[in-house]
């Protein structure tokens, strides 16, 4: 397996992940500026990589699996993070509803690759819109600079969760004939 630019971004990315959660960590008042930082430049490399294998003509199927896992262990950290900061329920919930839908969606594309139909559970517009607002909710909630962006974080993070329940039930409709089947 050759290493092209576009895996390095998402190797990069991933080797991200320890570096922000250690971020968050930190007992300085710049912290959760540093950790929100690095998770911006993480999830730039997510849009970044995908352009460029596109444009160079790059794409590979190990690039094609490792994005996706990627960008799940980035957003699973960043949830975990955000729901142990404020250590309640409204945040936690759908904290914990963002990722199980990745989980479900993750299984479900998984299964209809078996039965030869992940066509059918391709990325949809409705799941990259979800991402955005999920991005941009978890950016405001980990950096929290003031009450108006952290506001607008939770509110982001609330209309994340509205698409991705209704992400998830256009990928279960997409695949329910199958599902009855089986």
């Amino acid at each position: 397996m050759q290493l092209n630019i576009p895996t390095w971004l998402t190797l990069f990315r991933i080797a991200l992940i320890p570096f922000f959660v250690l971020a968050f960590y930190l007992p300085f008042t710049w912290a959760p500026m540093v950790c929100a930082i690095i998770f911006i430049v993480a999830a730039a490399t997510d849009w970044f990589d995908g352009f460029l294998a596109r444009l160079w003509k790059q794409t590979t199927r190990f690039g094609a699996f490792l994005d996706p896992v990627a960008d799940k262990i980035m957003v699973a950290a960043a949830l975990v993070l955000v729901s142990e900061h404020y250590h309640t329920w409204w945040i936690t919930l759908p904290a914990a509803t963002m990722i199980a839908r990745e989980i479900i969606i993750s299984s479900l594309r998984e299964w209809m690759a078996e039965l030869g139909k992940r066509s059918s559970v391709a990325v949809s517009w409705m799941g990259k819109v979800k991402t955005t607002a999920q991005m941009a909710a978890l950016i405001a909630l980990l950096w929290r600079p003031n009450f108006e962006f952290e506001l607008g974080g939770f509110i982001l993070l609330y209309v994340a969760t509205v698409m991705t329940f209704w992400s998830m039930f256009q990928y279960i409709n997409a695949a329910w004939s199958d599902l009855r089947e089986a």
